[in-house]
């Protein structure tokens, strides 16, 4: 029998409703605001990535074309970006037994400019039941905000900055956000398919590489490929780069798990194994087929096996995640390889790496996936021995291709009839840094005088 103070605790308990329990955990809290943080990180680490991959004159275009999605992606997706992702219908005006229903395409404006989304409860569709709305929202806008820059890979150092801030800014609305809602927001491809995608292989990957390599076709190849070299400029900015993404692919996939839990420790472990076996498997590839390994090369590798987890992170043992990565770093290491003798100019493989590595993730997914792992996934092919997850596996990246494909391409002849997609020739030519922004990196040429379009102008 308690007595005193205890006997007081004990009452105090009793009397506390549990509608007036707070749900919100400090810990998963903690995690989440990290997650987010590291996310963000991410799109910076992109741009040095991508910059050093460039020649040295358009260095600061191709960094700016990551960077600007901070400033745009970052203010959209507080106004309608989230809403039309993850807002759902109310099916009942009783609170307690509130139940929301999700459009299968897209979501609506209900949480237009945070409406509705609180700093201090959770959110009430049941997206993440131990963090507060807002931070949910705020770590789902760093997904929004990288996955554009990635498609800048592939039209750098001759699309035009003004077309590309409208293009990504529309892509972002009507692209990204549908398939973000289709996937994690209770839409068709998560919940009426029951396809796996624990982090972004086809709302990330899949949806920029494909948009990427038909950007790059509409737009066209620079006007020196192939015929001059375009050797990267600044190899320590790749690796500086590759570091960055790694360190921060850890709040990637890790706080998916929406918490700090032990399937975020899954995700972790597997995130790190499969970048790891991605970096070794292409460091063997090159000393085999070319004699020498190279810098730019395992960096590569270890962004194929960061690719292809990201889908199966939260769905696969480490053992399953050494092999994706080998795998995909081997699909991709000959896509980039098959790209090159096509001579379609795809600068920096955007494609080759980020869809083809998203595309061999997602059907690894299929593959390898244990429910044992996470409850709230399905059996793979090996334990499973059915082929039902991995047939909707497939379903799942088709239909993300054609969504990315068709809208893609739809948004790029529509900005063709408003605006030139690409800078002048001499602009090309001289390099985008002083032409379209005024300033160059390493102080070159620039205090020789104005650029070459103005003193012809």
């Amino acid at each position: 029998m308690l007595s005193g103070p205890l006997m007081g605790n004990a009452l105090a308990q009793d009397a506390v409703k549990p509608a007036d329990v707070n749900p919100i955990n400090t810990g998963d809290t903690a995690w989440m605001l990290m997650s987010s943080a590291l996310v963000l990180l991410m799109t910076p680490g992109l741009a040095f990535f991508y910059g050093g991959l460039v020649r040295s004159r358009n260095v600061l275009n191709t960094m700016m074309m990551s960077l600007v999605l901070m400033a745009v992606v970052g203010v959209t997706w507080i106004l309608w970006g989230y809403s039309i992702a993850f807002s759902s219908e109310p099916t009942t005006t009783d609170a307690a037994k509130m139940i929301f229903a999700s459009n299968p395409i897209i979501g609506n404006l209900n949480w237009f400019g945070l409406n509705q989304v609180a700093f201090d409860k959770i959110d009430p569709v049941g997206y993440a039941g131990t963090i507060p709305h807002q931070l949910f929202m705020i770590y789902q806008m760093m997904f929004a905000i990288i996955t554009p820059a990635l498609i800048s890979g592939a039209i750098v150092e001759r699309m035009s900055f003004k077309a590309y801030f409208w293009f990504i800014l529309i892509w972002s609305t009507v692209i990204y956000a549908p398939l973000a809602h289709m996937v994690w927001g209770k839409g068709y491809i998560g919940s009426n398919l029951g396809a796996l995608d624990f982090a972004g292989g086809t709302v990330v990957h899949v949806s920029s590489g494909v948009s990427a390599v038909v950007a790059a076709w509409a737009i066209g190849s620079r006007r020196t490929y192939p015929n001059q070299p375009a050797a990267p400029h600044n190899v320590p900015y790749v690796l500086l780069g590759i570091g960055l993404l790694f360190f921060g692919w850890c709040g990637f996939n890790g706080g998916s798990a929406l918490g700090a839990n032990g399937l975020a420790v899954v995700a972790f472990v597997t995130t790190a194994v499969s970048s790891c076996a991605g970096g070794l498997m292409w460091l063997i590839l090159e000393w085999v087929l070319r004699a020498k390994p190279t810098a730019v090369g395992i960096a590569s590798g270890f962004l194929a096996g960061l690719v292809g987890i990201t889908p199966a992170a939260g769905f696969v043992s480490p053992l399953s995640a050494i092999l994706i990565g080998l795998i995909t770093a081997t699909c991709c290491f000959f896509a980039v390889s098959l790209r090159a003798k096509l001579q379609f100019d795809d600068s920096l493989d955007t494609f080759p790496v980020h869809g083809v590595g998203g595309t061999i993730g997602g059907l690894l997914t299929g593959i390898f996936a244990e429910k044992a792992i996470n409850s709230a996934g399905a059996d793979g092919l090996i334990v499973s021995g059915s082929p039902e997850l991995f047939g909707k596996q497939v379903v799942a990246t088709v239909i993300t291709y054609a969504i990315a494909a068709v809208g893609t391409f739809v948004i790029i002849k529509g900005l063709s009839l408003v605006m030139d997609l690409r800078v002048k020739p001499e602009a090309e030519y001289q390099g985008l840094d002083i032409n379209e922004h005024g300033e160059e990196a390493y102080g070159e040429e620039f205090a020789a005088g104005l650029s070459l379009a103005e003193k012809e102008g």
